[in-house]
């Protein structure tokens, strides 16, 4: 027997999880545990982190979330009712169960988002095929009523819940931190299980690695609640046991329940996820009359080739193009050729300014026909490989600028013909660099700001700069570490947490088009009104998904605004 972790939160609990995903793989090897789970609060942002780290140690990964149930409905949205919700944990078993946690997850933001992103008992009915729950913490609905001495409506809700999951598909977990509220429902759990014939489970709720790491935690929720140590922020832990704890911690915690502890291994051999990298997922494009989309290519280049360069085309021209079309075509990308010429076709429609090309996609003649670029590659001697060749792994990029004003209409114009839910940005996260590790952690101690903008100005405002590299870099700042306990102790605990994402935010330029919906790929998140991809631009691109970036210019508005200027003056200039 393993026993498994199914209740963990990593970094990607935004400041609330200070589980470092490769330290937290080191740790569940050193413990000879053979599987780990990820349930973040309410989103699946490190998932596939979590899962490449995993598989690279030899640890199997279980695909989860701790999802909000809303009290009421998803729907309902006021103060007084909705402000509770609870804690339910999501497991994955299998593929299906995968893509319902990514609708379930997606729509806690879209439509159920209320200070968190919520489901509902609907959206559980609906998507709850191959996913295992578990009653989860302190804040699940069955604990809650216990707590509130409800014994007959916990008994009710556990029952609800395993008619909804299936048999065998719902748990009653049982946690024991040290906290009374925890020791107090234990037995109330065990007889419910006993009554209902409802399994019990054994989890840790780990935030953090190792004990120690305990304080790291509470400067992590003083910054996210903007509060200083020692005040009541509403979340602080009452005690230093939320860490990662071995088989042996676990049996002695719950002596009187061996099965419960055991049974994780058994969930986790249930959970089998397995992600597929590198097979490219282009949306479809519509040719006009059903045509071969290869032949529809072809002839738009040959046409472009007639265009560009005349009657009489230079044999090496010809050769060139033919080369490119049969490499765009055995690597699968002529569909992402019409698709990237279509909106630039748009553009230049409607009098958006587009940018020439730049980077490697500049040296594709095969784009340069059909009006991607406007840079003529063989003049200068510009290589097709650096763009695209058999020997590349990764998606070829197109990096297309737009007038920064009227880039808006592209996006538009790409969701109108794709459909609003195959399109979405794409998240990205700022995280905590040198410099403002060091201010957030000294607001969180309680520092006069004075002294923290000392030491954070002491700190070279240099790319890649760590906290490290400036110790070394500065002897004034290690001095101040050797002279002031208390300069070192901030120095320290903002090495701690340097490197961890601080907040989700949209990309300034990615879009991703997707074949399906967007949400049976990945899950959504809402950042203000934009509906984002949970996964990264470069997460995205592993999964083999169309990223396009739609970079907003300024330049090309001044020129625009230019020419316009000129234009009004009654000379004659070209186009854009």
């Amino acid at each position: 027997m393993s026993f498994t972790h199914l209740h963990l939160h990593t970094e990607y609990s935004l400041l609330d999880g200070a589980c470092r995903i490769e330290q937290l793989m080191d740790e569940v090897q050193r413990l000879g545990q053979t599987s780990v789970a990820v349930t973040d609060h309410g989103v699946m942002y490190g998932v596939i982190d979590f899962y490449r780290a995993a598989r690279e140690v030899g640890i199997k990964p279980i695909i989860g979330c701790e999802v909000y149930m809303a009290a009421r409905t998803r729907f309902d949205k006021v103060h007084a009712l909705d402000s509770e919700r609870y804690h339910l944990i999501l497991l994955c078993e299998n593929e299906t169960g995968y893509k319902n946690l990514i609708k379930l997850v997606s729509e806690g933001f879209v439509t159920g988002f209320y200070t968190k992103p919520r489901i509902d008992r609907e959206l559980l009915e609906k998507y709850h095929a191959g996913l295992i729950a578990l009653s989860a913490c302190l804040a699940g609905e069955i604990p809650r009523a216990l707590l509130s001495g409800d014994y007959e409506g916990a008994k009710k809700k556990a029952l609800w819940y395993r008619s909804v999951m299936g048999e065998n598909n719902f748990f009653l977990e049982i946690q024991d931190h040290g906290l009374p509220e925890q020791r107090r429902i234990i037995p109330m759990l065990a007889q419910l299980s006993r009554e209902t014939g409802i399994p019990l489970v054994a989890t840790n709720d780990v935030h953090y690695i190792s004990k120690e790491d305990a304080e790291m935690q509470q400067v992590l929720i003083c910054i996210q609640t903007n509060h200083t140590l020692g005040e009541d922020t509403g979340m602080e832990f009452q005690t230093q046991e939320f860490y990662l704890k071995s088989e042996q911690e676990m049996l002695s915690l719950f002596p009187e329940y061996p099965d419960a502890v055991e049974r994780t291994s058994e969930i986790a051999e249930r959970c089998n996820v397995e992600f597929e990298f590198g097979k490219t997922k282009l949306p479809h494009f519509e040719v006009p009359g059903n045509q071969d989309h290869f032949e529809y290519l072809k002839n738009m280049a040959q046409e472009g080739m007639r265009r560009r360069y005349g009657e009489n085309i230079p044999e090496e021209y010809q050769k060139r193009l033919d080369y490119e079309l049969s490499v765009i075509s055995r690597m699968g990308y002529v569909e992402y050729y019409l698709i990237v010429h279509d909106f630039i076709h748009y553009a230049k429609s409607h009098g958006i300014p587009v940018g020439p090309g730049r980077g490697s996609g500049a040296g594709s003649i095969a784009a340069y026909c059909i009006g991607i670029t406007n840079i003529d590659p063989m003049k200068y001697n510009l290589l097709f490989e650096r763009f695209l060749n058999p020997e590349r792994v990764s998606m070829p990029d197109f990096d297309v600028d737009f007038c920064y004003e009227r880039r808006p209409e592209v996006i538009d114009y790409v969701v109108r013909k794709y459909g609003a839910d195959h399109v979405a940005q794409i998240v990205t996260f700022g995280t905590m660099l040198a410099r403002g590790a060091v201010r957030d952690v000294g607001r969180a101690m309680g520092l006069a700001y004075p002294q923290v903008d000392a030491v954070a100005k002491l700190i070279p405002n240099e790319l890649h700069m760590t906290i490290d590299k400036a110790l070394e870099a500065n002897s004034e700042l290690r001095a101040m570490c050797q002279s002031d306990p208390q300069v070192a102790e901030l120095i320290e605990t903002a090495k701690k947490v340097e490197g961890f994402p601080r907040h989700a935010s949209t990309h300034a330029a990615g879009v991703v088009i997707t074949r399906d919906t967007v949400d049976s790929y990945v899950p959504l998140a809402k950042n203000d009104e934009s509906i984002v991809t949970q996964f990264t631009m470069t997460t995205l691109e592993e999964l083999g998904l169309l990223k396009m970036d739609f970079l907003g210019l300024r330049n090309l508005t001044v020129i625009k605004d230019t020419l316009d200027c000129i234009r009004r003056q009654g000379k004659e200039v070209p186009d854009l």
